[in-house]
């Protein structure tokens, strides 16, 4: 029987990419003065991980370069070379091409083999005083990890008790355990090994590598006490007798016999001097078990040690004691679990996303269904029929809950969005000779994926602002009585509805001065005495950049406006806050999913729209002392001293309206972009929770309109895009008509 490993490719990519990640992570992370021993081994076991992956699945490629790379993290980790910035920056560089490598394989994307041949020397030429060797296809081996040049004595002693399993997983187990200490395997029954396990590494170490072939908790594991130098002596002379009796020498020395001798041996078929004939290894087999025999290479340890003189002294009350709360510890963690860390196993599935927007769109279909019901049945007595209402009313409930379970399956961490920052900080304040330190907060913060993907792109823009015009030179800072690290802060945080996104810098603030003069070179009109809001957002007008010299970095005034032009098609809004020579804030407010929205169900004659609740201020009758006519700009309403121009939605889809006074029906006051505006309706129908469709992909793009639902009577009602029709209105000539 032959199996298709083809259809584990796509869980080798998938993995395979989330360790190039944790790596990436890690080397960004590290001391490099004082680096942790356990960061160097994570990264070690992640590029292990990769070569073990790609070896698997026949990706020659980055099998050659992760073995290059492994060589050099080895002997990093062992002490026997000193980290420096230039391995990070190597390492780095590494794992830049096994992504490149990877997207290959995935996408059948190009991969640059120049780049790859340089990072491949690059890595060649740091472990020049111990040149890497060539790979070879080795077989795994229990007892490979006995012929490492490593020297593990001195380190713990661990008994590790197997559970029964098959002998090729006790060889593989033995292989892996080897490139972390001395393994020696004792047989103790038909079915069940004990391994003794000399290493300097940690004990969750080794638990985490036996994790990959089995339970943990069916595991026994004892730590056993040190020898001392006789014993260890004793020891080593016993099993290198052993291993000498049992041919490790290659050959025993014989005596020469006579020819016919020879030949009377030959035709006994005693194996030409090599091997026993075939039936005498039956019959040994059938004897005694491969198991017994120690796998026919070794004999137990414990008869090794007997044979040494060595007598191991059974544990101590005070062992056994610390074995027990050891195994209470553990207890207690399971019946507690903490929360995982970042890189630790969860237990979870993949999901392709599409199997996930189908189940929320059916979830959509349920909802609207389940209005329809409760609808329906509003018209029904409660007396005559209590039973079936209070039915459709547990209806409603469990509808919700689904909904919001449902949801919450597409909300994603929002440290998938920060992990793609720390890299490019580095390389960026590198390039422009600065010194950042990037803090970030508030990564497990969850928005919609859809909102993830989109907000990639605009934090890119403000991350490298930050860096090119916020934080000043190292010398600059320094006259300012700073520090030569500049701090770039990146935090996400649930706000009501929404979540607030945060760059932060403590570099040197907007210059309003400066603003205000390229504001005025670019014929912006300004006003007198404008506020720092109001000057800061001059900003985000297009073209508009008070860099000095363009860079290829920024300066070429492209970006803040498309910043809030996509923030803003997200039904998200952007702030600033600055002080001089104290730093920098933008925030940014978003809805947590486009799917669901909250709106405000509105009617103009016999149609009826959802208005975005987050865009509602408030809504009033005026009075008509409060409606003035201006002419050439439309109808303008005061509201509390101020003059907001009047948006008559009828006039804006040409439908015909109950009211065309506005004193007859019902202003709703909506603010976008700073801006405010009043929407002239004919009434307020109710507020509702709905489900967004793409009007765009079922029919086509419609001005003012940026979505659909469907109704509790089934009728459908277009979504209002409220910053559309404020800018679409002919009557905003100006904000303010009147101050």
């Amino acid at each position: 029987m032959t199996i298709d490993i083809s259809q584990f490719f796509q869980v080798f990519f998938d993995e395979a990419e989330e360790l190039l990640a944790e790596m990436e992570r890690l080397l960004l992370a590290v001391d490099v003065d004082h680096p942790d021993p356990e960061d160097l081994n994570a990264v070690f076991r992640t590029a292990h991980s990769v070569k073990g992956g790609a070896s698997t699945f026949g990706i020659t490629d980055m099998t050659e370069v992760t073995h290059i790379l492994e060589t050099l993290l080895d002997r990093v980790r062992k002490g026997e070379m000193r980290l420096t910035a230039e391995h990070v920056d190597a390492f780095l560089a590494a794992k830049d091409i096994l992504k490149m490598q990877l997207d290959g394989h995935r996408h059948g994307s190009s991969v640059d083999q120049d780049a790859v041949g340089n990072v491949r020397m690059m890595l060649q030429s740091l472990a020049q005083d111990a040149p890497v060797t060539a790979m070879a296809p080795i077989a795994p081996s229990f007892h490979t990890a006995d012929t490492q040049a490593v020297d593990h004595s001195g380190g713990k002693r661990y008994r590790l008790e197997l559970p029964a399993m098959a002998h090729r997983e006790v060889q593989a187990l033995g292989a892996e355990l080897g490139l972390m200490g001395h393994v020696s395997i004792t047989p103790l029954d038909k079915d069940r090994n004990a391994m003794l396990v000399t290493t300097h590494e940690s004990l969750d170490d080794l638990i985490a590598i036996c994790s990959f072939v089995l339970n943990p908790d069916d595991m026994k594991v004892t730590e056993l006490p040190p020898l001392d130098d006789a014993q260890a002596r004793l020891e080593g002379d016993e099993r290198a007798k052993v291993e000498n009796a049992l041919g490790y020498g290659f050959f025993d020395s014989t005596e020469l016999q006579p020819q016919g001798a020879a030949g009377a041996g030959a035709k006994d078929g005693e194996g030409y001097g090599f091997f026993q004939p075939l039936d005498e290894i039956r019959a040994n087999a059938e004897a005694s078990s491969e198991d017994a025999r120690g796998y026919g290479f070794f004999q137990p340890v414990e008869q090794i040690r007997a044979n040494a003189g060595i007598v191991d002294s059974g544990p101590t009350p005070q062992q056994i004691a610390e074995e027990e709360k050891k195994a209470a510890a553990k207890k207690e963690e399971k019946a507690h679990p903490v929360p995982h860390a970042a890189g630790a196993e969860s237990s979870s599935i993949r999901v392709s996303i599409e199997k996930v927007d189908q189940l929320i769109n059916l979830v959509g279909e349920l909802v609207i269904t389940q209005a329809m019901i409760e609808q329906r049945v509003g018209i029904l007595d409660p007396m005559k029929h209590e039973r079936l209402l209070n039915g459709v009313s547990q209806l409603t409930r469990n509808t919700r809950d689904l909904q919001e379970a449902v949801m919450s399956i597409r909300m994603m961490p929002m440290d998938f969005v920060f992990s793609r920052f720390p890299r490019m900080v580095r390389d960026l304040a590198a390039k422009l000779g600065k010194k950042v330190d990037f803090i970030t907060n508030g990564a497990a913060t969850e928005l919609d994926k859809g909102l993830i993907e989109r907000i990639v792109d605009p934090l890119t823009h403000l991350v490298r602002n930050s860096i090119d015009h916020g934080i000043e030179m190292p010398a600059v800072r320094r006259a300012a009585g700073k520090s030569d690290a500049g701090r770039l802060f990146l935090s996400a945080a649930h706000q009501g509805g929404n979540i607030i996104i945060e760059v932060s810098d403590d570099g040197g603030g907007l210059n309003r001065e400066k603003i205000l003069a390229k504001a005025q070179q670019n014929g912006v009109p300004l006003s007198e005495n404008m506020s720092d809001a109001d000057v800061w957002q001059l900003i985000f007008a297009p073209g508009f950049s008070t860099a000095e010299q363009v860079t290829d970095v920024s300066g070429r005034g492209v970006g803040m406006d498309v910043v809030k032009r996509n923030i803003s098609a997200m039904g998200g809004v952007v702030d600033i806050r600055s002080a001089r020579g104290f730093g920098t804030t933008i925030s940014i407010s978003l809805p947590l999913t486009l799917a669901i929205l909250d709106g405000m169900s509105i009617r103009v004659g016999e149609e009826v729209y959802i208005l975005p609740l987050g865009f509602v201020v408030e809504s009033l009758q005026p009075v008509p002392d409060d409606v003035k006519e201006i002419s050439g700009k439309g109808r303008v309403i005061k509201v509390r001293g101020e003059y907001l121009p009047l948006v008559p939605l009828y006039q804006m889809f040409d439908i015909t309206p109950r009211f065309t006074d506005p004193c007859q029906g019902i202003v709703v006051i909506i603010e976008t972009e700073g801006r405010k505006a009043c929407l002239f309706i004919d009434e307020l129908v109710g507020q509702q929770q709905v489900v967004v469709k793409n009007l765009e992909s079922n029919y086509r793009k419609v001005a003012g309109i940026s979505g659909a639902t469907i109704l509790g009577d089934g009728g459908v009602a277009l979504i209002l895009d409220v910053a559309a029709l404020i800018r679409s209105s002919r009557q905003l000539a100006d904000e303010q008509i009147f101050s």
